[in-house]
């Protein structure tokens, strides 16, 4: 299992805001299990907690911004793109201005500076969200197309091409999370020549400099424009390349637009809350997109989750099989028959449950003075709860007997204790065929998930 992880100790960085021009500095502090991205304005409310959750997004024309309770903090997704890239899970970020710092205008300095501060491993286990079936989002206006894929690691693939002969057409692959770090954190931030004037006559990049963004220039420039380019930003001389930039720097990668925008992707989409697993192919990125289709699958996440949350178990009604229908069913006895009732039962699905009682065997020598439930029994239990549905299919179950064939996909999520209703409810991922029986199952105790398998079984004829 994957833990989650923090930071061992608070560590600062200081550095102009690319927008506002104010020098800010960042604080990033270990947080709880369970805390996620959390900013925080010191300069505002230190009370007042921004979750980095796309569900705050309030504007995305020059970066992502985040506003909650009249609190905002801008330009954040370089600074969540090294969270996510070196996969720590909980932080407070501290702010004691309204915009995060450029910096030089990529995640290498936000990386290294979190690396000083340690990585450590918490207790609680990292919850992915994992994608069931294809997701897309379009954006025909803007020529752009997303789509995630299930996938067991976290994959971008970006396509950028903004019609530009200068720019061209460019992609950018990460097929693994531990390459953020050497092939993606370094890709800086870019900008057309005809952007950055525009910006530069409203006044909208108070904190813009040379050092913190590839400037591409897509059409003859005079020399005196370059000259007063090199005095506007301190440059003894400013001239374009013969691969179509500003001399302020060197390319680290021929495609590092590509690279920054996939960056860009991985702050934006660590706005849906958890970590994912995915392959996100983005055609065209922007903030604008990236935040909308976050939104999406934030909300296909909701959805999967409502989907899983329990059936209705109640007490009141008349279970379906009592413990005597069980036994003359299955072949299991006390102390090993672990099922009390069947509530409900389809063609495709079961509901069973079991009380806990302090009385049981196993409570003798399991933790002795603290007791819970074996975890290899609750998955036991759980298995003759699809038992009882699987031997339905033959008309004498007594002379059968089930067997496990596989258990996959095992979590354990809350102790189950004396007291305690352990109510199962299990689906067939697959068909029956020839007695196997392929299910997936979740075990509440209340509205609280304790458990959660796959397993598959065949019911064998006794000899």
């Amino acid at each position: 299992m994957e833990k989650q992880r923090t930071i061992k100790r608070e560590v600062s960085i200081s550095g102009t805001g690319l927008h506002t021009g104010q020098e800010v500095t960042i604080t990033f502090k270990p947080a709880a299990e369970g805390y996620g991205y959390r900013f925080v304005r010191t300069d505002v409310n230190e009370d007042i907690e921004i979750k980095a959750l796309v569900d705050y997004v309030v504007d995305t024309s020059r970066g992502t911004t985040l506003e909650y309770k009249g609190s905002k903090v801008y330009t954040i997704e370089h600074v969540l793109a090294a969270l996510v890239g070196l996969q720590i899970d909980n932080v407070r970020i501290e702010m004691n201005g309204a915009e995060t710092p450029i910096l030089d205008g990529s995640s290498r300095l936000y990386i290294e500076k979190l690396e000083d501060a340690g990585i450590e491993e918490q207790e609680a286990e990292r919850e992915y969200y994992e994608l069931t079936e294809n997701i897309s989002y379009q954006n025909a206006d803007e020529k752009v197309e997303y789509i995630a894929i299930p996938s067991d690691e976290f994959k971008v693939s970006v396509m950028i091409d903004y019609e530009s002969e200068v720019l061209g057409t460019q992609h950018a692959n990460m097929y693994h999370i531990g390459e953020f770090k050497k092939e993606i954190s370094k890709a800086r931030t870019f900008v057309f020549l005809h952007e950055l004037e525009f910006l530069l006559k409203n006044n909208l990049i108070k904190g813009g400099d040379l050092a913190n963004a590839i400037v591409y220039v897509e059409k003859q420039v005079e020399q005196d424009e370059l000259n007063r380019l090199a005095e506007l930003f301190n440059k003894p001389v400013v001239n374009v390349t013969e691969k179509g930039y500003l001399n302020n720097l060197e390319l680290f990668a021929n495609n590092e637009p590509a690279r920054h925008k996939l960056l860009d992707v991985i702050g934006d989409l660590a706005l849906i809350g958890k970590p994912i697993k995915a392959h996100i192919i983005a055609t065209r990125p922007g903030h604008k997109n990236n935040t909308a289709f976050a939104k999406i699958l934030k909300k296909r996440q909701k959805d999967e989750e409502s989907k899983k949350n329990m059936p209705t178990f109640s007490s009141d009604v008349k279970p379906l099989f009592d413990i005597n229908d069980i036994m003359k069913k299955l072949p299991h006895r006390p102390p090993f028959l672990l099922i009390d009732k069947i509530m409900e039962m389809s063609d495709t699905h079961v509901i069973g449950s079991k009380n806990v009682t302090m009385n049981e065997d196993f409570f003798v020598g399991h933790f002795p003075g603290n007791p819970v439930m074996p975890g290899v029994l609750q998955i036991e239990a759980m298995a003759q709860t699809g038992g009882i549905l699987v031997l339905s299919t033959v008309p004498d179950p007594e002379n059968y007997i089930t067997l496990f064939m596989k258990i996959d996909k095992v979590k354990f999520r809350n102790q189950v204790v004396p007291g305690d209703t352990l109510n199962f409810s299990l689906k067939l991922l697959t068909p029956i065929r020839r007695g196997l029986c392929h299910m997936g199952g979740i075990a509440y105790v209340g509205n609280k998930v304790v458990m959660e398998a796959e397993m598959l079984a065949q019911i064998v004829k006794i000899k």
